[in-house]
């Protein structure tokens, strides 16, 4: 989760329960619509069903924070509020360049992934959830946060755990992964969701412009429809896997749907209030800049400490009273149990499940798809690993879906299948990785193919002769249509060639041509291509003076051929029979 603000005031207990009888009363009253997300207990912070087959969690499901929006509707302009350092009651505002990012990132999904239907407001919900909208605003004119922004290290310690996955190039943590940047994307997440959102060459998840863009991308993919209920409640499950998480995300977007307004950047309001309440936060990272939890700013004046030690607040309400450590009796063990082995601690290397040979046209789908085991050094299954498949190298190949990376679970038998390949229009070989997440493993390549398109049979749309007098021009253009498989076959190569005879397909130096751009006489057409509809309609055709029967042979990618009869002879005349069967 973002790095908090500023220390919370610790207050007794009767203030701490008054308070939770108004956040209380405050949700209760807040559920937006008629669904009934504002409703949801505190039982329902566990894990959502359906959530579970989402690629993990872009956080890792790191804390966030949980201030509700007000309960008067935003106001259209400006309101008088706190300043960036406040921890007032919280306002529509949003600050200029978040909010920039935030439509700039719906315009380039509306573009990249109609279907959607990603609203501005739902990024603006989760940013200000996970950040506060950039710590109110505290971003450079290029978007880029002025201080990194890192959550707690996710070290298993009331958190998730998340070893590194980076070397700590984004949280500067070479032991633990860590939320970073004013989305709060884990490390392994942005290794494959990151954008660049400022198109300045560069993915960085402390940018508002590529981490709105990333956070666009992670939430329209499997082709979820974000008009549809259903599927935006699993995309902001797969965000932060918590039912808390996504009432207080669908309460803000509700808010943002009512209206906000634009204010200075850095005079945003900031939230106080955590869903860890602060526990768990982690040491001083090591990257430059950044803001931790309990932490004093450069420049500066650190508070005195006061005359006694501050006690801890009990979770709900109260505080207690630290107690002297005891001595363990001497057959206790000093140390604590060592912790089990993760699942994917215990896998050793990938195996292929019998994915097969991967073979696919450009424009198709593959009909196999890719199957991995994850195993023990003794070669037995391990279920419930996360294995991700990485599409490598120059292609344009990709996932259902238009992703070039996808995270699925291994099952029951140590097997994790990958969404199936969508061949793009650049022909020859696409690796797919595929790597244990977590783990710093030898990673397990697969080749697929892809091949150009094809036709195996192609026809005249017409049957009407084509004739012509010498000099003159054919009155009716050749169109044919190319199928593979008896199904139409679009955007097939194809080569148009006035030849010699039916055994001799070399280019005739006389009888009809095309004409070039330059109005000169053309025998040969490459780079023809047909429609959408398998069609493909040749330029006119014009005749020299010589009479008699020609031919013109087109052949397509995949050995179609089809070999079409011309006749050149003045009215009232035949012409001589061609040297050979046309049909050939």
């Amino acid at each position: 989760m973002a790095a908090q603000f500023g220390r919370r005031l610790r207050k007794g207990a009767a203030t701490t329960a008054v308070a939770a009888v108004a956040v209380a009363a405050l949700s209760a009253s807040q559920a937006p619509g008629v669904n009934d997300h504002g409703r949801q207990t505190a039982a329902d912070a566990t894990p959502a069903p359906e959530a579970n087959a989402s690629n993990g969690s872009a956080t890792g499901n790191s804390p966030y924070y949980t201030d509700l929006p007000p309960l008067k509707s935003p106001n259209p302009s400006p309101t008088t509020g706190p300043g960036p350092t406040g921890t007032g009651t919280t306002e529509a505002g949003i600050p200029a360049t978040v909010l920039d990012a935030y439509k700039k990132a719906e315009t380039a999904l509306r573009e990249a992934k109609p279907g959607c239907n990603l609203p501005w407001q739902l990024l603006a919900a989760i940013g200000r959830v996970e950040s506060g909208q950039a710590r109110g605003g505290q971003v450079r004119d290029d978007g880029t946060t002025i201080k990194p922004i890192l959550g707690p290290q996710l070290d298993g310690n009331g958190f998730a755990l998340i070893k590194d996955t980076d070397g700590g190039a984004y949280d500067g943590n070479s032991t633990y992964d860590s939320a970073v940047g004013p989305m709060q994307f884990i490390p392994s997440t942005w290794a494959w969701a990151g954008r660049d959102g400022n198109a300045d060459g560069k993915k960085d998840p402390n940018n508002i412009y590529d981490a709105a863009l990333a956070a666009g991308h992670y939430l329209c993919r499997n082709n979820w429809d974000l008009s549809q209920q259903r599927d935006l409640d699993r995309a902001i499950l797969s965000y932060n896997n918590s039912r808390d998480y996504l009432n207080l995300v669908m309460r803000w977007l509700e808010y943002y749907r009512k209206g906000t307004h634009e204010v200075p950047d850095g005079t945003g309001t900031l939230p106080d209030n955590r869903s860890d309440d602060g526990a768990g936060a982690s040491p001083t990272p090591t990257t430059p800049g950044a803001t931790t939890p309990g932490t004093t700013p450069p420049g500066s004046t650190a508070p005195k400490p006061g005359p006694k030690p501050e006690r801890p607040e009990k979770p709900g309400g109260g505080t207690t009273t630290p107690k002297p450590p005891t001595t363990p009796p001497a057959d206790t063990p000093s140390s604590p149990p060592a912790t089990p082995p993760t699942p994917t601690d215990t896998v050793d290397h990938l195996e292929d499940a019998g994915t097969g040979k991967l073979t696919a046209m450009a424009g198709d789908a593959f009909d196999r798809r890719i199957s991995t085991r994850a195993e023990t050094e003794a070669g037995k299954a391990v279920a419930k690993v996360r294995v991700r498949f990485t599409i490598v190298g120059d292609t344009d190949t990709t996932f259902t879906g238009g992703e070039s990376v996808a995270t699925v679970a291994t099952n029951s038998s140590g097997v994790a299948v990958a969404p199936a390949l969508e061949a793009g229009e650049k022909t020859g070989a696409v690796t797919v990785r595929a790597t244990v997440v977590g783990r710093a493993l030898p990673g397990l390549d697969y080749k697929a193919t892809v091949t150009e398109r094809a036709a195996d049979a192609l026809v005249r749309t017409g049957d009407a002769a084509l004739t012509c007098a010498p000099g003159g021009q054919f009155a009716n253009q050749v169109e044919v249509k190319a199928t593979y498989k008896g199904a139409v076959a679009d955007g097939v190569a194809a080569t148009a060639t006035l030849i010699k005879s039916a055994d001799d397909p070399t280019a005739n130096d006389k009888g009809p041509y095309f004409k070039g751009a330059d109005g000169k006489a053309v025998r040969t057409l490459t780079g023809l291509k047909t429609d959408a509809k398998g069609l493909l309609k040749l330029p006119g055709l014009y005749a020299d003076d010589t009479a008699g029967t020609f031919l013109l042979r087109i052949t397509t990618a995949g050995g179609a051929t089809l070999t079409v009869e011309l006749t050149v002879a003045a009215a009232g005349t035949s012409a001589p029979s061609p040297s050979a069967d046309p049909s050939a």
